[in-house]
């Protein structure tokens, strides 16, 4: 499948809801974004009533939010956003968020955040060790030399340089542990719904050659998955790494970094 390089978000989901653009068949749907940009919520809620999946899979709900969630009314935010205490998240305003679990009122929902004790196993047992028994079948295969040193320059990065250089291995580890297990709740959530699935995610776990969809390739090669990244600007990730590429302006924030200095 030959990636579409789209220009902006609103004319991105304008032209998908209106038939000018439609997305492949597939069984799971891997939607990324970031985090706080409402163009990219806005796009994941059209998708999302286009694809009409009977399962959602949240990165920022844990198992136990995702049961809390399910009986709540889809279109009444605030019990909704009650019901999965997501003011005690730590992820941006539930009004982003809101229009996509609108977007699929029958979807059962699924929680695939990993709690923090898991995560700091990662860090000192390694994402295969803490993983389980499954990790061969997801590909969870220690990491070359210059994959290693890849994606910590990628972890450097994303904590602005900021890191002690003998924290990025871990911290690799913590990414390889999430993309794994958000691949194992998509599985899961296939296997009990039948499909389709969306999941929604940040875009880098979106990536097709070590996010999300990889290590459900590893685990399940007959499921189909199709993958959007949504990025800002020219941030520099090669549009051959999703099926769909949607670039917008970069939403206002406050400097990232700032709390590094």
């Amino acid at each position: 499948m030959r990636p579409v390089l789209i220009a902006a978000a609103v004319w991105a989901a304008s032209a998908l809801s209106s038939g000018e653009q439609t997305l492949p068949d597939a069984e799971i749907y891997v939607l990324g974004e970031v985090h706080d940009n409402p163009a990219h919520h806005d796009v994941q809620a059209d998708l999302t009533s286009q694809i009409a999946p009977v399962a959602l899979v949240f990165e920022m709900l844990t198992p136990a939010q995702a049961e809390a969630g399910q009986d709540a009314a889809r279109d009444d935010e605030t019990a909704l956003a009650t019901a999965l205490g997501w003011a005690n998240s730590g992820w941006p305003d539930f009004a982003l968020y809101a229009p996509i679990f609108a977007a699929a009122p029958e979807a059962t929902l699924f929680g695939a955040a990993l709690e923090r004790p898991v995560l700091m196993d990662a860090i000192s047992e390694g994402a295969a060790a803490t993983f389980g028994m499954e990790a061969d079948q997801y590909g969870l295969a220690p990491l070359s030399p210059e994959d290693q040193a890849a994606r910590e320059e990628i972890q450097a990065i994303a904590h602005c340089d900021a890191l002690p250089a003998q924290m990025l291995p871990g911290m690799v580890e913590v990414q390889r542990l999430r993309d794994a297990a958000f691949a194992r709740t998509a599985i899961e959530a296939f296997e009990v719904t039948g499909g389709p699935v969306v999941v929604i995610t940040g875009t880098g776990h979106a990536r097709a050659d070590y996010g999300v969809p990889a290590y459900i390739r590893a685990a399940r090669p007959d499921i189909t998955v199709f993958t959007l990244g949504q990025v800002e600007g020219d941030e520099a990730y090669p549009d051959t790494l999703f099926d769909m590429v949607i670039r917008t302006d970069p939403t206002p924030r406050e400097d990232p970094c700032a709390v590094f200095q």
